[in-house]
């Protein structure tokens, strides 16, 4: 499939999120951050029609609405009790996002700091723990740096390759974490110790930046492939259809 010149980093982000849910199946997308959003959209639109997508309420939308805009026609209901009972099964797939992320995956969105006495107070644990020992997660970071891809996580909220094995089969049995999509790179955890490396690198990235921008050894093979580019009408969905106002260069610089 080959890409289109002339898009923009943000764009290149969103078909690497779009990506993230391909061959999923008929399971419930959950899109944390206005790329992921999109990209989520785009799956919907395009390679992925099966896809389930709701307003970020309780309502499955039939039809795939711009950003900000509520969708026209419902075509379930998904309250609090069913949505629970969906992601305990594996059927989801939920993209969020990391203030902190170790090489083996685990996540923080709590805090950052000493438990005893935090720099920073973030979101709280919220349902991590749940989303990674239940479904797979994969995580969106707009801006790949040392700061956020760390040795160490300081509270670990979603649960890593490492954790979930050693925590038995009953945690890993759900657990996956397809992909980190960062404004520099794709990462994914297909080594053999199961730790990040490398997928694809976004075009005009190079090893050195991205090895750079990262709290620790980070692998990248010597063939790394180029993320690749919306093609035309991939691109036309984006700015015309899902995001006409333009809010995917809010998250990733143009």
């Amino acid at each position: 499939m080959s890409g289109t010149a002339g898009a923009s980093r943000a764009e290149t982000c969103v078909v690497a999120c779009a990506e993230a849910w391909r061959g999923n199946g008929e399971i419930l997308a959950s899109p944390m951050g206005v790329v992921p959003t999109i990209g989520a959209r785009l799956a919907r639109l395009t390679f992925a029609p099966e896809l389930l997508l709701t307003d970020g309420e309780a309502t499955l939308m039939a039809d795939v609405p711009p950003l900000g805009s509520g969708p026209a026609v419902a075509e379930g209901w998904l309250p609090y009790r069913r949505h629970l009972a969906l992601v305990t099964g594996g059927r989801r797939h939920v993209m969020m996002g990391a203030s902190q992320l170790d090489r083996h995956g685990n996540q923080n969105i709590s805090c950052i700091g000493d438990w005893e006495r935090p720099a920073r107070q973030l979101l709280g644990v919220r349902g991590a723990p749940v989303n990674t020992l239940n479904h797979p997660t994969s995580y969106w970071i707009p801006r790949h740096s040392p700061r956020v891809l760390v040795e160490r996580v300081d509270m670990v909220c979603g649960v890593g390759y490492d954790r979930a094995a050693a925590a038995g089969p009953s945690a890993a049995r759900f657990h996956r974490i397809p992909c980190v999509v960062t404004d520099l790179a794709v990462l994914d955890f297909e080594t053999p110790g199961r730790t990040m490396r490398v997928r694809s690198l976004h075009p005009g990235v190079t090893a050195d930046e991205v090895r750079a921008a990262t709290g620790f050894p980070l692998p990248v093979p010597a063939a790394v492939p180029v993320t690749r580019s919306p093609t035309a009408a991939e691109l036309r969905l984006i700015r015309e259809v899902l995001d006409p106002a333009g809010l995917r260069d809010g998250e990733v610089r143009p």
